[in-house]
């Protein structure tokens, strides 16, 4: 009897992550963010503590997105009026979900910095020494390449400047801060760079044209192609 009850405590618990993969956008962007990570920690000499770390790191921010959604879930269930305590409650909830987002990438970084940086400076030395016109190629395949597919994937809204299933602005501007970064080799550029592409993007999904997901696709698109542009063709 013990067993079969912990069966089904166990069946109901995988019940509430799938719901939580399904339903919430954040915890679909959490959870690609730690597979991508996870993947990446293959290609490095991690040892036991600095596993622990990141295992924690991520658990930390899953474990924080599902409560925040179980908190939402049942202030829902309580009242469907605007009250007050019920949006600071769903605040402070998403308050912890920041706390352990920004505990990850901390850890994150302190895991990856020593071991990328080498790996970045061989490809910030080919970069700088690329023809300057390469900057203008990756700029322009970014837009062919976001037009292309917001017309592959166009979902019925949008246009090629506004809304599509791209983010053709967090693109561009994530294209332009890879180039900048490269060109500039020095970190605090760089840093401030991806800042400004991160606000871009920010605001596409502050206001309500794109979703998070497009934004992120946007993102990767403009990095990668500033990258391979570069590294291929320089």
């Amino acid at each position: 009897m013990k067993s079969r009850n912990l069966i089904e405590s166990f069946n109901h618990a995988v019940t509430g992550i799938i719901h939580a993969l399904k339903t919430e956008k954040n915890m679909k962007f959490h959870f690609i963010i730690a597979s991508l990570v996870l993947i990446l920690s293959l290609f490095f000499d991690f040892s036991r503590l600095e596993l622990i770390m990141l295992f924690f790191a991520i658990a930390l921010v899953l474990v924080a997105e599902m409560i925040n959604t179980a908190i939402e879930r049942s202030i829902d269930l309580i009242t469907a009026e605007f009250h007050p305590l019920a949006r600071l409650a769903k605040d402070i909830a998403a308050g912890g979900v920041l706390i352990a987002a920004i505990n990850s990438m901390v850890v994150g970084y302190l895991l990856f910095f020593d071991r990328l940086n080498p790996l970045t400076n061989l490809v910030l030395y080919k970069i700088k020494n690329s023809p300057i016109h390469l900057t203008f190629i990756a700029l322009v395949l970014v837009i062919v390449f976001t037009i292309a597919l917001k017309t592959l994937y166009y979902k019925g809204r949008g246009t090629p400047f506004q809304g599509g299933s791209v983010s053709g602005h967090a693109a561009v501007s994530f294209c332009i801060a890879t180039i900048i970064a490269f060109m500039a080799h020095n970190m605090l550029i760089s840093t401030l760079s991806f800042m400004l592409a991160f606000l871009v993007g920010e605001s596409r999904v502050e206001g309500r044209i794109h979703s998070i997901m497009e934004v992120v696709l946007g993102g990767l698109l403009g990095v990668l192609v500033g990258i391979l542009v570069f590294q291929i063709i320089g």
